[in-house]
């Protein structure tokens, strides 16, 4: 198929697709319903969901939940602008819930409290849209797929790349086998920095509860660099870059391959560069063992450059060719025969942030409506987000971990098993798992 023909048919699948994930193709009676919504964690990048589900007038904004009021100010500012809703402003996300009883909830606060939050939620009777990673223990994710399941709630995870128009023609192309037998891939982040100088602590900011902002983690001293956004390089709270990046491009994988995890980890970080107090591995390199494919995650936080074409992505190495599927450079095919005609597909994304937000909460209405698991379903999530958890774990152990991706557990490994889950500081009890 040559890449005008490519790109006729892909143009035609990514058309097909779109009216899946379009709020116009859900059928009446629930086209004009309104579900009561509340987000909880108003920040930078729960605005851009809650933007998207004020967007399709299919939300009524009833609440909105933080625990730094200067960032719930903004929120509410904004929300005023987009709506003539009238939400009710909220610190503790528990009292939301039971006052509100929220129809659908969104879940956009740190890493660490995902989990809590949307247990809570769906056993209140809400379906939720939770942010990646899903948690920051393995334990956690299997939690929350066994109370979104017990409650019978849908769930949506935020990753948006599954519903990208390139992704969606990308994976057609690789599974139609055009790239051959594919016997590597390897997933990558490799962002620029510097070295960096520690911040010092300080006191917390007027109007942030910095003992509800850690929660179940560790009560550490504030500092600037943990809130906001800062947290993700801090690993009482998120698990670094594999964490952050990692699950967004790791779920490309298992997007691809009909094997759910990976059979053994090992996983190689240190902080070679970083001078600042951030803790998590600046550099790091993951080797996942499948039945049919060897997969490598690598990022480095220092070093951007011209030489490497792609500084993001995965590259999937076939007999045909290699493919690389990108984010903001869309997806290319580069094959193998000499002279032969590369093949590039470009991305349509949304702003801001250059994402498809509005495509993955049109498809969370659907299955509410329809009963269909979403596209990026509370277990997809998890079994993407072990991916990235695995990795840290066997980073933590400081050598390589067997995987049973059914049972989820290390077998016969004490020690690793250990690391599944972690203790919560008290009030706050770990979600019960069985």
């Amino acid at each position: 198929m040559n890449r005008r023909d490519f790109i006729k048919s892909g143009a035609s699948a990514t058309a097909g697709a779109s009216l899946i994930y379009s709020p116009l193709s859900i059928a009446r009676p629930y086209q004009d319903k309104k579900y009561t919504t509340a987000l909880i964690g108003s920040g930078w990048w729960g605005m851009n969901i809650l933007r998207e589900a004020i967007a399709t007038n299919r939300s009524k904004v009833v609440a909105l939940c933080d625990v730094d009021q200067q960032q719930l100010d903004q929120a509410m500012e904004e929300t005023a602008k987009l709506t003539s809703d009238q939400p009710k402003r909220y610190s503790d996300y528990r009292e939301l819930l039971a006052t509100e009883k929220p129809e659908i909830v969104i879940v956009a606060t740190p890493d660490h409290w995902h989990p809590l939050q949307t247990i809570a939620a769906v056993e209140a009777g809400a379906h939720v849209y939770v942010e990646k990673p899903i948690g920051h223990t393995i334990n956690e994710g299997k939690a929350m797929v066994r109370a979104a399941r017990a409650n019978n709630r849908m769930v949506q995870v935020g990753t948006h790349r599954r519903v990208s128009p390139h992704n969606i023609s990308g994976m057609e192309f690789l599974k139609s086998g055009r790239a051959g037998k594919i016997g590597m891939v390897r997933a990558f982040v490799h962002y620029g920095g510097g070295p960096g100088e520690p911040t010092p602590d300080s006191e917390p900011p007027v109007g942030l509860d910095w003992d509800m902002w850690c929660g179940p983690a560790a009560m550490l001293p504030y500092n600037e660099r943990m809130h906001p956004k800062g947290f993700r390089q801090f690993l009482e709270f998120a698990n670094g870059q594999i964490g952050d990046w990692g699950i967004h491009w790791l779920d490309q994988i298992l997007w691809w391959t009909d094997e759910k995890a990976p059979k053994s980890v090992h996983s190689i970080a240190a902080r070679h560069i970083k001078k600042d107090n951030t803790t998590a591995p600046d550099t790091q390199v993951v080797n996942y063992e499948f039945e049919d494919f060897t997969a490598v995650w690598e990022h480095r936080q220092y070093a951007a450059n011209q030489a490497e074409k792609h500084n993001i992505g995965c590259y999937f190495y076939g007999t045909e060719g290699t493919f690389h599927m990108g984010w903001r450079d869309g997806w290319t095919f580069y094959p193998s025969k000499k002279g032969g005609e590369i093949i590039h597909v470009e991305p349509q994304l949304n702003e801001p942030d250059q994402q498809n937000i509005k495509e993955l909460w049109a498809d969370f209405l659907s299955s509410i409506e329809t009963g269909n698991l979403p596209v990026c379903d509370i277990e997809i999530g998890h079994r993407s987000t072990n991916m990235s958890l695995l990795g840290m774990l066997s980073h933590k152990l400081g050598r390589s971990i067997e995987w049973d991706g059914e049972k989820e557990i290390i077998p016969g490994d004490t020690e690793a098993n250990a690391l599944l889950e972690r203790e919560y500081r008290s009030p706050w009890r770990y979600p019960v798992v069985t």
